[in-house]
């Protein structure tokens, strides 16, 4: 099987095994203006609780991928609710009061310091009778301060928190349940000894006023105050304490309960501050105010820019904070009684965020009357429930990598449930469901309530059977399938019960462990790999360690079931390298084995050890002194400026690398090295090293970043001077200092031992000899690009027609001799347009634009068309995907999506569907869900005969060179 990168999909099990859970037909959007705007690629949806629907799906977009999950939520109150909304009836869907009755709340969600939204929502009280089912983050906040909210706070009918200056948009839940965006003021008072009122300026606000006065509570959303001037203590309407000023950075912890801390700043409310005594009265009130009227909300979070107003959505266009980014948004319905909940996900390959002007574009799709933006960032977080379980899970991807901590967010709560058994939800153990005839899929069968809530006390197991055969499950849910096709699943106990359809594959041909390679940093680390198993038209699915037999050092290793479908490897010496074999029991070893290699303990790899610093180019580059010999020196400009130097070739990373490591001799400039890279999507990483504020050598350390796609390779090495600004408050000067300079020497890259993986492979069965080629009822030629064959295709007669091209007509073929079959046509390129040859529809697709410059979406939708196109042609059997070699424009999540398509086309219409890559580094031939896959070779000539009516395949290869 091919490892080249336009195969890509052959290689990503993972990634195309979520792609083929129950995907949906790709949509296309348009806004309102009517130009595209991208395509829905993928979508599943999942009843949370009655009146709450989690939507998740993904888009293509001219310049960037979108990942977006969206709660639906039915915002009436018990009894006063419109009906289900669209997509909520059936299945998951039809649960007891998923309408009228749904109980749903929309609840503000912490006020004690910043938390990961899962923390929050964990120690969240729901109320009697009422659980937990979803959370999103909520206010931006005082990010390089106290960490509190900056917009206004409202929780149960209660001011928590006013807005800071600037602030004061917020989404708002009133007691009937109806949302709305309206902005919150604060209205109150202090009344001073001799009954002096003045107004109050701030109420556990993030930034406190320039001017007047300010209260905080024990209701402070954070862990410190800001800091401030003089303060007293109150209680019960009397002074208790007078406080000296805090300065930064050292702050005021939360006052008690039952304790007001009154500040005051400014020429007025200073001095009156300052003369209050202890013992004095002072009274203080506040309360929360709507703009424009309308009743309060029951609970407020406050937000930013708003995206829809009156339906219309809001042109951003030129605002600092426009930049496509990751986002949290919530939008109503006209009349409040239904919100959408949006995150967007954002800084990541495969997803790239939205700007406000889009975001506001796509709530308004969404049936948004109003719509508002709340923190985005590394804070957009969604939360959802699972079916009968209590803890939330994370939905979205948070672009930090993790959950970060925020201080407040939306809780969505609803009505508990009785906690007896009404169903079950059942899933297969890590992974699809799928299984291979013959072996084990575990699934797992989960108890759940009439409103999908948790079932607190499980009691007996539920029953496990196959109504309509095709095998048998044991009692703990074992299934072992005795042939391919789908099969029904069914538990049940009592009036529970649940079904699944599980896919079984055919048997189980090859083997390999995702990844087949891990290096571990020290004894005790542990990872984990799962076994994947591939049957003869290269579907995939899980292989589970029950049908595994291990072979490896186990003086060195130990490696465990994980319980979920995979494997545990944990390091049992501090240093150590070798193989791990393994075999599917009840098949032939050589066939359904797979080796995993295994490495332990770091070291330094070198990758650079710049003697050749003369041939590396850049501004503020040149050779200088290393430690010893040559090294490379940087002198970016002083005041900001970078100083650059690109290798004379990419420097590859090993793929299982922790680290990068650098020596620099420094200057004390508070230059920044850093080291430039490119993942293995081409997509630029930057590994910024710390201030150099020392002298002589020093080796500094970069970890590589977790997320990216690996393998990695250096582009650049780089040094930034520090600011002006910066420099001079550091050496205490006025005037510009002086320019920076760096030398650096051996880049070397923290790697772990692993051997080298064998993988041997069998040809697949679509490489044929040059008599099973000419056997075929007619033949084509994949030649080097500018290649001139005698039949070379050079045009076209239409897209949909059918008919042969002339110069390809089969009565003149090409002239054939011992070595050479006659062919119809040559493929040299894709510089032409799509055509139709004796039942074979061919789509040429260009790689000029990479995925993320708009070629993505050119190809699928083109790819789209064509799919239609070859179902509705009775005369056409397949679909032949053409494109170049070009692994850094097709990204790997386009790839994933061609193979796709092109498999649920030839499941849906029973026609055929091969991808041919052009101009590849070497022949590869294979097949992944059905779809067979070609790269030929950037030299010689390769031969295809075809039949896209024959039964089993439909194509013949001859590889160039081996007639």
């Amino acid at each position: 099987m091919s490892t080249l990168r336009p195969l890509l999909p052959v290689m990503l099990p993972a990634l195309l095994t979520a792609l083929l859970v129950a995907p949906a037909p790709p949509q296309a959007h348009a806004s309102a203006s009517g130009e595209r705007e991208g395509i829905e690629t993928a979508r599943t949806a999942r009843q949370i609780a009655p009146g709450v629907r989690l939507e998740s799906y993904d888009r293509l977009e001219a310049g960037r991928w979108l990942r977006i999950d969206e709660l639906d939520v039915q915002l009436a109150g018990p009894g006063k609710g419109p009906g289900p909304g669209p997509g909520a009836g059936g299945g998951a869907g039809a649960v007891a009061g998923a309408g009228a009755a749904s109980g749903v709340r929309v609840e503000y969600l912490g006020g004690r310091g910043a938390a990961t939204l899962a923390d929050s929502a964990a120690r969240h009280p729901a109320g009697p009778g009422r659980r937990v089912v979803a959370a999103v983050n909520g206010d931006f906040f005082d990010i390089r301060g106290t960490g509190a909210p900056l917009g206004p706070g409202i929780g149960a009918g209660r001011l928590l928190h006013a807005a800071s200056p600037g602030a004061g948009q917020a989404v708002g839940f009133g007691a009937d349940g109806r949302g709305r965006v309206l902005r919150l003021a604060l209205d109150g008072s202090v009344t001073l000894p001799g009954g002096r009122v003045r107004p109050l300026a701030g109420f556990n606000t993030a930034r406190p006023p320039a001017e007047g006065f300010a209260v905080y509570t024990a209701a402070w959303p954070a862990a410190g105050l800001p800091a401030s001037g003089p303060a007293v203590e109150l209680r019960d309407g009397r002074v208790t304490a007078v406080r000296a000023a805090v300065r930064r950075p050292a702050r005021r912890e939360r006052p008690a309960p039952g304790t007001t801390l009154l500040v005051a700043a400014g020429a007025t409310a200073a001095p009156e501050l300052a003369a209050l005594r202890p013992g004095d009265a002072v009274a203080v009130a506040a309360r929360p105010v709507a703009s424009g009227g309308g009743p309060l909300p029951a609970n407020a979070v406050g937000g930013r820019e708003a995206l829809v107003v009156a339906g219309v959505p809001q042109n951003h266009d030129g605002e600092p904070n426009n930049a496509a980014a990751p986002r949290t948004a919530v939008g109503f319905s006209g009349d409040g009684r239904r919100a959408r909940l949006v995150t967007v996900d954002g800084r990541q390959r495969d997803s790239g965020g939205l700007t406000l002007t889009a975001l506001g574009r796509l709530m308004h799709r969404l049936g948004a009357h109003e719509a508002l933006n709340l923190d985005g960032g590394g804070s957009s977080t969604l939360l959802a429930a699972l079916t009968g379980e209590t803890a939330l899970t994370v939905e979205n991807s948070p672009s930090d990598g993790r959950q970060r901590p925020v201080p407040n967010g939306l809780v969505l709560t609803a009505p508990a449930g009785s906690g007896r058994a009404a169903g079950y939800r059942i899933e297969p153990v890590g992974g699809a469901a799928r299984a291979f005839p013959g072996l084990t899929r575990t699934l797992r069968a989960t108890p759940h309530d009439a409103h999908l809530g948790p079932v607190p006390a499980r009691g007996a197991a539920p029953g496990w059977s196959l109504p309509e055969g095709g095998g048998r499950i044991d009692p703990a849910g074992g299934l072992r399938a005795s042939a391919p096709g789908p099969v029904q699943v069914r538990a049940e106990l009592g009036a529970a019960r649940g079904a699944l359809r599980v896919d079984v594959l055919g048997a189980v041909t090859r083997v390999r462990a995702v990844p087949d390679r891990i290096g571990l940093a020290e004894e005790g680390e542990r990872a984990r790999f799962v076994l994947t198993g591939y049957d003869a038209q290269g579907a995939a699915a899980v292989v589970e360690p029950r049908d595994v037999e291990l072979d490896f050092d186990r003086s060195r290793w130990s490696v465990a079931d994980d319980g979920r479908g995979g494997f545990t490897v944990t390091a049992r010496v501090p240093g150590a390298a070798g193989p791990l074999r393994a075999t599917v029991r009840g098949t032939a070893s050589s066939v359904a084995a797979a080796e995993l290699a295994l490495g332990v303990g770091l070291s330094d790899r070198p990758l650079a050890d710049l003697e050749d610093a003369a041939r590396w180019t850049g501004p503020g580059t040149a050779p200088g002194a290393g430690r010893p010999g040559r090294g490379l020196a940087l002198a970016p400009p002083a005041g900001g400026g970078t100083a650059a130097a690109t290798p004379p070739r990419p420097l590859q990373v090993p793929e299982l690398a922790r680290s990068l490591s650098l020596w620099v001799n420094g200057d004390g400039s508070g230059a920044r090295p850093a080291v430039e890279l490119a993942d293995g999507d081409g997509a630029a990483a930057v590994l910024r090293g710390p201030a150099v504020d020392w002298t002589g050598w020093r080796q500094i350390s970069l970890p590589l970043p977790a997320t990216a796609e690996r393998p990695f390779s250096v582009t650049r090495l780089s040094a930034t001077a520090p600011g002006a600004t910066r420099a001079g408050a550091r050496v205490g000067a006025t005037a510009e200092p002086a320019a920076p300079r760096l030398l650096l020497d051996t880049l070397a890259a923290r790697t772990p031992p692993t051997g080298v993986v064998r993988t041997p492979t069998a040809p697949d069965p679509i490489v044929a000899t040059a008599a099973r080629v000419d056997a075929r009822p007619w033949r084509f030629a994949v030649a080097p690009a500018g290649a001139r064959p005698a039949t070379a295709f050079a045009g076209t007669s239409g897209t949909d027609s059918g008919r042969i091209p002339a110069a390809a007509s089969p009565r003149t073929p090409a002239t054939t001799s011992a070595r050479t079959p006659a062919v119809d046509f040559a493929l040299t390129g894709t510089g032409r347009p799509a055509f139709v040859h004796r039942g074979v529809r061919f789509l040429p697709l260009g790689s000029t634009r990479p995925t993320l410059a708009g070629g993505g979406l050119e190809r699928i939708t083109a790819l789209r068309a064509a799919l239609a196109e070859a179902a509705r042609e009775p005369g056409t059997g397949a679909l032949a995907v053409v494109e170049p070699y070009a692994p850094q424009a097709v990204g790997r999540k386009e790839a994933a999506l061609r193979l796709r398509l092109l498999a649920e086309f030839r499941r849906a219409t029973g026609k055929r569907a091969v991808i041919i890559t052009v101009g590849a580094p070497r022949f590869a031939a294979g097949r992944a869900e059905g779809v067979l896959t070609v790269a030929a070779p950037r030299t010689g000539r390769t031969v295809i005969g075809a039949d896209a009516f024959a039964v089993g395949d439909w194509l013949s290869v001859l590889p160039a060179g081996r007639r």
